[in-house]
């Protein structure tokens, strides 16, 4: 993975939106390793940041479009391609049903959910110009957040998989919480209306 990363480091910018789009590496290490090329000098800061907020967006917006177009039956049958399993689908389809379009935002900062919530928006044809504001409002502080952490640790950057924990349990904790709560809001709004 290291020689990867390099490899795409070398890139720059675009090295860090492809490695991103594609997501065979988790998105805190690919940034993990941005802050670290920052740190060097080899790329701005700003320039990290739009290639995380791009390749992260494009990523999902693939999926969006997967899931627009070729609806549930395809994820069946060739998600295996794309690192989705079943339960990932039943998973988010089950989230976007409960919650409605708010968890494109919040499921974001959730792992298994986070990779999947945009296929259910996609079949569910959630208006495109929407889906976009919650993803791009999503991927802006977590490339933030793992790009700072990532220059902190600067030549120690490989070791942000434990690093990064401490950061995405309390991050998780915060999402799944707010999304209760927003589901408990409108559930008594809803039953008070009656």
């Amino acid at each position: 993975m290291t020689n990867t990363l390099e490899t795409l480091g070398q890139h720059g910018f675009f090295g860090i939106a492809f490695a991103l789009m594609i997501e065979v590496i988790p998105s805190e290490i690919v940034l993990g390793y941005g802050g670290f090329l920052i740190s060097g000098g080899k790329i701005s800061f700003f320039s990290a940041l739009l290639a995380g907020i791009i390749g992260g967006t494009m990523a999902q917006v693939f999926l969006y479009w997967l899931g627009s177009y070729g609806g549930r039956p395809f994820f069946e049958k060739y998600g295996r391609f794309l690192l989705i399993k079943r339960n990932h689908l039943d998973a988010a389809e089950s989230w976007f049903e409960r919650y409605g379009t708010i968890v494109i935002f919040l499921a974001r900062f959730i792992p298994i959910v986070r990779h999947a919530i945009s296929i259910p928006a996609g079949i569910a044809r959630m208006p495109f110009y929407q889906f976009l504001l919650y993803t791009i409002a999503a991927m802006l502080p977590w490339t933030i957040l793992f790009l700072l952490i990532g220059m902190q640790l600067n030549q120690h950057w490989n070791t942000i998989s434990e690093v990064a924990t401490a950061y995405i349990k309390p991050i998780v904790f915060i999402a799944v919480a707010s999304l209760t709560l927003y589901f408990f809001y409108h559930y008594f709004r809803r039953y008070r209306s009656k």
